[in-house]
């Protein structure tokens, strides 16, 4: 009944069901992994933000580039405050209330790109007349090592006065500044008042946030479309079997209705009379036999003779 299943349009159909679950099974357990790496990255960067207060800081140099491994570990470079230079970041919040990020750049005794580092932050009727000048001098700063912001990412504001810049990273400070800088910044672990620490920012994929439950998301689907594809093979295998049963019945039922024997005809019908058989009730009269020699002669005598 199943022989349907080695015809060319079954094979091209187990053909794409040992293929597509497979594949569905591995984007699922894909998706998953991705889920769970941001989880582990959040509970990673939740790890450093409890230390970053007393881990000891190491040279700048050695978390270079910025990479979801270094971004969060704590930094420390030598070099001078360039305070002409000196950069607002606005509508950047702290605790709910609207203000601005104070970004200068350092430029270090050793060489190489400036730093920007942020100082700290200050609510927006402080600015400018709050911001604390930068120390003059060689300084040591320690902070914690952030990556590139993304425009798209914070929404960046545009067409913004002169000593103000929307996004922190190398792309948007090399237009503003007149030396290369260092795509990645540095936030103070101790910020001098009344400026505000701006609490470190997670690596980008390492954060519970609306994309990390898109992948859950996508791993629930790509299961269900592992179970579909199953489900429509069998409802389809079942349909090809019914009607192979169904057609195997009808086959049957022709056969025992043409090819069955067929009953012999009624006793007495185009049969001659059994003469010692039942009397005759009506229906067509016996045969007479034909007359002897003996009865002609007997026939054609006198009454005399006879007597």
């Amino acid at each position: 009944m199943y022989r349907f299943l080695l015809t060319p349009r079954w094979w091209a159909i187990n053909l794409f069901l040992v293929l597509a679950v497979p594949f569905c099974l591995i984007m699922g357990f894909w998706q998953l992994g991705r889920f769970e790496d941001r989880v582990d990255g959040h509970r990673e960067h939740q790890r450093q933000i409890a230390e970053g207060a007393s881990v000891v800081p190491v040279p700048l140099e050695e978390l270079l580039p910025p990479t979801t491994d270094t971004v969060g570990g704590a930094a420390e470079v030598t070099g001078e405050w360039d305070a002409a230079n000196e950069l607002l970041v606005p509508r950047r919040s702290a605790e709910g209330e609207p203000g601005f990020r104070v970004l200068t750049p350092l430029i270090p005794a050793g060489g190489g790109p400036a730093v920007p580092v942020v100082r700290g932050w200050l609510p927006a009727e402080a600015v400018p007349d709050g911001v604390p000048p930068a120390a003059d001098g060689p300084v040591t700063v320690v902070g914690i090592l952030q990556a590139p912001e993304s425009p798209r990412a914070i929404g960046a504001p545009t067409g913004l006065p002169d000593g103000q810049v929307g996004v922190i990273g190398a792309a948007s400070l090399i237009n503003v500044l007149p030396y290369p800088v260092l795509d990645g910044w540095l936030t103070v672990r101790e910020a001098e008042a009344p400026l505000v620490v701006v609490p470190p920012e997670a690596a980008a994929g390492t954060v519970l946030d609306l994309k990390a439950f898109q992948n859950l998301g996508y791993t629930a689907e790509w299961f269900v479309f592992a179970a579909f594809v199953v489900f429509m093979w069998y409802r389809l295998l079942r349909r090809e079997a019914e009607i192979e049963r169904d057609a195997l019945a009808e086959g049957e039922a022709s056969g025992s209705a043409f090819g069955g024997p067929r009953p012999g005809p009624s006793p007495g019908a185009g049969a001659p009379a059994d003469p010692a058989g039942t009397p005759d009730r009506g229906g067509d009269p016996a045969p007479v036999s034909p007359p002897t020699p003996e009865d002609a002669s007997a026939r054609t005598r006198s009454p005399a003779g006879s007597a």
